[in-house]
């Protein structure tokens, strides 16, 4: 349930997206899931990908700083208020979002939403108490998460 993002940071400069997104293509990594915030000088890359294993590699043999951490995708449904009522549960639980992003990409109908929670167990009990759907690294045709 739980999947492996890899966080890079790169130069916010023309091309540094080009260079990451070459290397891992030309490794045969798949990028499932993506997401790339401006933090002034510098952009923070977050990447769900086929192959973590493989993609540890090409970031330190690139010396890019990265780091790994633990992320849940949750499905819900895509309308107005559904994302308000799954959050709920964890605010009155005292679990924070530090960090998330939509996915698109599945024909399900459905919204995917990927976090980054201050207590992950925590948060994935409760998420499914409340009857959500949480997707795993085969619905993301993630092939290597170690």
């Amino acid at each position: 349930m739980k999947l492996k993002q890899i966080s890079i940071l790169i130069e916010n400069s023309p091309g540094r997206l080009y260079e990451v997104t070459r290397a891992l293509g030309d490794a045969g990594i798949n990028l499932r899931a993506l997401n790339l915030v401006d933090t002034g000088d510098f952009g923070k890359l977050r990447l769900l990908v086929s192959d973590i294993a493989t993609t540890r590699q090409i970031v330190m043999q690139h010396h890019w700083p990265a780091r790994v951490d633990e992320v849940v995708a949750v499905e819900i449904e895509d309308k107005p208020g559904y994302l308000a009522n799954m959050l709920e549960p964890l605010k009155d639980n005292g679990i924070n979002v530090v960090h998330m992003y939509a996915y698109v990409g599945f024909s399900s109908g459905k919204a995917v939403m990927i976090f980054r929670f201050n207590d992950i167990d925590k948060a994935i009990g409760i998420i499914e108490v409340n009857g959500y759907k949480i997707l795993d690294a085969e619905a993301f045709g993630i092939l290597s998460q170690s």
